[in-house]
């Protein structure tokens, strides 16, 4: 089955940080760590959340100033020090009561693999570690932070009839 297929049935998306929705780089600024993320990957992230899709961010980071950012975004949940993302991924899926096949996961690296494992539609960003690559149904064109995660985003909506529709409202 092609990963647009699976695509239908997704309602639930989960993200990395680092790698995934920032370029993996780490600034250091008067000794405070600093991260760039993309505003279309924001975009897209508000989107979806107002369209009722559930998102998670789980990360091994362990910045309050990223969480902030992606909760205003409509994330439900942005779990910080992921050390084991699997028990991560259990402990929400039994919380949230949603199913593997309806999960989209990107992930960049090892780290991620395990999920990536159990998840309906496993993504990963183009520069993305070969370990990941060789197990994700989707290779984004883009690299990590530049809007890899709104690549995936659109797709899935766009998929379901649910991009650019009816612009009316106002959010």
């Amino acid at each position: 089955m092609s990963y647009k297929t699976k695509l239908k049935n997704i309602d639930t998306f989960i993200f990395d940080v680092d790698g995934v929705l920032t370029d993996g780089s780490v600034y250091l600024i008067n000794g405070d760590v600093c991260r760039v993320l993309n505003s279309r990957d924001g975009y897209a992230l508000q989107y979806a959340s107002k369209l009722s899709y559930n998102i998670f961010v789980m990360t091994g980071g362990n910045s309050v100033s990223v969480k902030k950012r992606l909760l205003d975004l409509g994330i439900k949940e942005v779990i910080l020090k992921s050390k084991n993302k699997i028990d991560v991924y259990e402990t929400l899926k039994q919380k949230y009561n949603f199913k593997n096949e309806n999960v989209l996961y990107m992930g960049d690296d090892i780290p991620d693999y395990n999920v990536m494992k159990q998840v309906g539609v496993a993504t990963c960003p183009q520069d993305a570690a070969v370990e990941i690559k060789a197990i994700s149904d989707y290779q984004s064109p883009f690299n990590g932070g530049k809007h890899c995660v709104r690549d995936v985003i659109e797709q899935t909506l766009r998929v379901q009839g649910k991009w650019f529709g009816d612009l009316s409202h106002q959010w």
